[in-house]
């Protein structure tokens, strides 16, 4: 009995389960090749590392088309923009769309109006007289130096009135008129200022004050009598519960002319200066009342 013939012979693969390995025979003519089997498998070992890296790099593209599908549905817009419009949870910037905080308000009040001290008699309680309105010995009107002449100060103001301001200062109750005359080489004016309870008292004063609602002037104290027949030039105002009157003329005597106005500036200046008075008496008391508190 032959071993080794009757049918084809067994290729033995040691990388085969199924092969078996020849027992018979010559055992050198068939030693396998170990260095090409070796070759075959480190080639069959690169195939799988190829096939396992491709894999994973299809995997991780598959998962970012997820995420980012995933993004634009959540942004509720398919086309592409030239500005991200999603940041990291880690990010440090700001959205674009913060808004700024808000703090509360931490402004002053508003200041106090002067003008509500000097328009009513229950605000308007600083001392007053005609010294304190009309200070000093002079009154400096940008270049021009007034010299301060006599004061006078009345409750009774139909008095120290003529023509029909008498009339008017009654009639709107007018509890107190102080006057004061200044000088400029042959010219003389008085300052008259009446004092009501109310603004409105004042303002009616103004209102109904015609031309000859005058004040009387005040001579004395070196200033000669002025304006008693002559022609004269007057003003009238108000401001606050005040109405303040001018009545300027030569001392001489001499009838004012509309031509003479050195008269007119004189007169001008002084009501100017008593409106002015008046306005810092009523800063003066707001002031006070701010600080105070």
């Amino acid at each position: 009995m032959s071993f080794g013939q009757g049918g084809p012979q067994s290729q033995w693969d040691p990388w085969k389960p199924q092969s078996q390995q020849p027992w018979g025979g010559n055992v050198d003519d068939e030693t396998p090749d170990w260095a090409a089997l070796a070759d075959r498998a480190e080639t069959r070992n690169r195939r799988k590392r190829v096939l396992l890296i491709g894999g994973g790099a299809v995997a991780t593209i598959a998962v970012g088309t997820a995420v980012a599908m995933a993004v634009m549905s959540a942004n509720g817009d398919d086309t592409a923009s030239g500005k991200p419009t999603n940041l990291p949870a880690s990010g440090s910037l700001p959205s674009v769309g913060a808004t700024s905080p808000s703090f509360a308000p931490t402004s002053a009040p508003p200041p106090l109006d002067p003008k509500e001290f000097i328009s009513s008699k229950a605000k308007d309680t600083a001392p007053l007289s005609a010294e304190l309105l009309f200070p000093g010995t002079q009154l400096t009107m940008g270049s021009t130096v007034y010299k301060k002449g006599p004061t006078a100060d009345t409750t009774n103001c139909a008095s120290a009135a003529q023509s029909t301001l008498p009339k008017v200062l009654t009639a709107n109750s007018c509890t107190r008129l102080m006057r004061v005359t200044y000088t400029k080489d042959n010219v003389a004016v008085t300052v008259g200022v009446a004092v009501f309870d109310s603004e409105a008292q004042a303002t009616k004063v103004k209102a109904q004050a015609d031309k000859k609602a005058i004040i009387r002037s005040l001579s004395g104290k070196g200033v000669k009598p002025f304006c008693d027949g002559a022609v004269c030039r007057t003003t009238t105002n108000s401001y606050g519960r005040y109405a303040y009157f001018t009545i300027a003329g030569f001392t001489n005597g001499t009838d004012v002319t509309t031509k003479d106005t050195k008269v007119f500036t004189i007169g001008d200046d002084l009501a100017e200066f008593a409106f002015r008075q008046i306005g810092r008496r009523g800063e003066a008391q707001a002031s006070a009342a701010a600080a105070a508190g």
